[in-house]
C-alpha cells in the first residue's frame, strides 16, 4: 500500500488498482494499491471524496491495509480513479497544523506542554497543562500569527530509532512497534505525529484564538485556523459595521455607545420597577375597597389586559400577604387567558390547586399548583364567566 498522502499532500486525483474488497453491513470496504485518502490519525479526520465517481463514505486503517468504504460494489472495475474532498482535507490539514504552532508557541514561551487536542468540525481545541493568563494567551496568538508571515518549512520525518533518541521531542514518543512519523516545523517545534499537514506555515493564513476557560488544572484553548478564523473574521467585522450602523457611531466610539446604552437601558428599568411599585401599591387598594367581602374572608377577582403573569403574580401575592383574601386572577393576551389563584397562607378549607385541576378541566386548559397558589391557562374561553363560576364555588364552600 503506498501511501500518496505522505509524498505529495497537495495530491487531490489519482489513479489505483483494487487489491482487496470486504462486505460489512451492505457496505463494500476496498483496499487498494495505492491511495492519496489519509485514513485519519494524529486526532485529524480521514478524508471522503469518490472512487470512480461513488461516494467514499469512511476511510480507516487495520492490520497496515487502509480501507475505502463505499455503498456501490465496483470491485469488478479493478482500475479506480480517487478525488479527494479536498475542501475537507485542506482544513484537515490547516486546523492540525495551527494546533501544533500553538503548542509550540505555549512550549517557547511559558514551557507549557499540550495535555490533549480535539479538531472538531466546527470548533478545534487543544487543552495546555496549567493555568494561563489572558495576557499569556494572547503574547501566545501574536506569536503563532508571527510564525505564520515567516512562512516556516513543516517538514514530516521518518527518523531512525538512533536518530529518535537525539531528537529533542516536545512529548514523549508513542508506545509503538510500527514507524514513528515526526513533524519538524522550523526551531519552533518537533513532535511525533501521523497526521498530514502544509508544507509551510503560511498557508495557516491565520489563527484566531476565540476563548479559553479553565479546564480541571489546565487551560482549554478554542481556536480557528485557515478558511475558518478568515470566515469568523470577516463575520465579525460585518457585525462590528451593523452595530456601528446601528449606533451612529465609528468603531472607536461603538463601546462607549454600548455603555450609554446600557446605563439608559438600566435607568429606564429602574424607574419602570419604582412605577410598577406605586402602580400594584394603588391597585391593592382600589381592590380591596371595591373587593367582595364575606364575613372575615375577602374574595378579590380581576381580569387584566395585557399584563404579564409575573405582574400579576406579584399583586396577588402582597394582597394574601394582608391575611383572609382569596385572588382569583387572569390576564388575556390575544386569545389566550393565563389563569392566577392565590390564597392566604391561614385560610385551611380551601385549596388553590385542587380548586384550578378541577375547574381547568370544563374549559380544556391545563395547570397546577399547591394549597395556597394555582396557575393555569386556555384558550378561546369566556374567562369572566369562568372566573365568576369559581368565585361561587368558593363563597359555596366557605361561607
Amino acid at each position: 500500500m503506498e501511501k500518496l498522502y505522505y509524498i505529495d499532500q497537495y495530491l487531490k486525483d489519482f489513479e489505483a488498482k483494487i487489491v482487496g474488497i470486504k462486505k460489512i453491513d451492505s457496505k463494500f470496504h476496498l483496499a487498494l494499491d495505492r491511495t492519496a485518502f489519509f485514513p485519519g490519525g494524529g486526532g485529524q479526520v480521514c478524508d471522503l471524496g469518490e472512487l470512480n465517481g461513488v461516494k467514499v463514505l469512511d476511510v480507516y486503517e487495520e492490520n497496515r491495509e487502509i480501507y475505502h468504504v463505499v455503498s456501490e460494489d465496483i470491485s469488478d472495475q479493478i482500475n479506480v480513479k480517487g478525488k479527494i474532498d479536498w475542501d475537507r482535507r485542506e482544513d484537515g490539514m490547516h486546523q492540525h497544523l495551527a494546533q501544533h504552532v500553538l503548542s509550540g508557541c505555549f512550549f517557547k514561551l511559558f514551557n507549557r506542554n499540550t495535555l490533549s487536542i480535539h479538531l472538531g468540525k466546527d470548533i478545534s481545541t487543544v487543552d495546555i497543562i496549567g493555568y494561563l493568563t489572558e495576557d499569556q494567551i494572547r503574547k501566545a496568538e501574536k506569536m503563532a500569527n508571527e510564525i505564520i508571515r515567516e512562512n516556516i518549512l513543516v517538514e514530516s520525518l521518518v527518523p531512525s530509532e538512533k536518530e529518535l533518541e537525539n531528537m529533542n521531542l516536545r512529548r514523549d514518543l508513542p508506545n509503538t512497534e510500527e514507524e514513528i512519523r515526526v513533524v519538524k516545523i522550523g526551531d519552533l517545534d518537533i513532535n511525533a505525529c501521523c497526521g498530514v499537514h502544509p508544507k509551510k506555515t503560511l498557508d495557516l493564513k491565520l489563527i484566531k484564538i476565540r476563548k479559553h476557560e479553565k479546564n480541571k488544572d489546565n487551560t482549554r484553548i478554542e481556536f480557528l485556523a485557515g478558511e475558518r478564523a478568515i470566515k469568523d473574521t470577516l463575520f465579525k467585522d460585518k457585525v462590528l459595521k451593523d452595530i456601528c450602523n446601528y449606533l451612529s457611531s465609528n468603531e472607536e466610539e461603538a463601546l462607549n455607545s454600548i455603555k450609554n446604552l446600557k446605563n439608559n437601558i438600566d435607568g429606564l428599568n429602574n424607574l419602570k420597577r419604582k412605577l410598577e411599585e406605586d402602580l400594584i401599591e394603588y391597585e391593592i387598594e382600589n381592590m380591596i375597597l371595591n373587593s367582595s367581602k364575606e364575613t372575615d374572608l375577602t374574595i378579590i377577582t380581576k381580569i387584566f389586559n395585557e399584563r404579564s403573569i409575573d405582574y400579576i403574580r406579584k399583586l396577588a401575592n402582597r394582597l394574601v400577604d394582608r391575611g383572609n383574601i382569596i385572588c382569583l386572577f387572569a390576564t388575556i393576551n390575544n386569545n389566550k387567558s393565563n389563569i392566577l389563584f392565590s390564597c392566604s397562607k391561614e385560610l385551611e378549607k380551601v385549596n388553590m390547586g385542587q380548586l384550578l385541576k378541577e375547574s381547568i378541566k370544563e374549559i380544556k386548559g391545563k395547570g397546577g399548583g399547591n394549597k395556597i397558589l394555582a396557575q393555569g391557562s386556555g384558550e378561546n374561553i369566556d374567562i369572566e364567566k369562568y372566573i365568576n363560576s369559581i368565585k361561587n364555588k368558593v363563597k359555596e364552600n366557605e361561607i
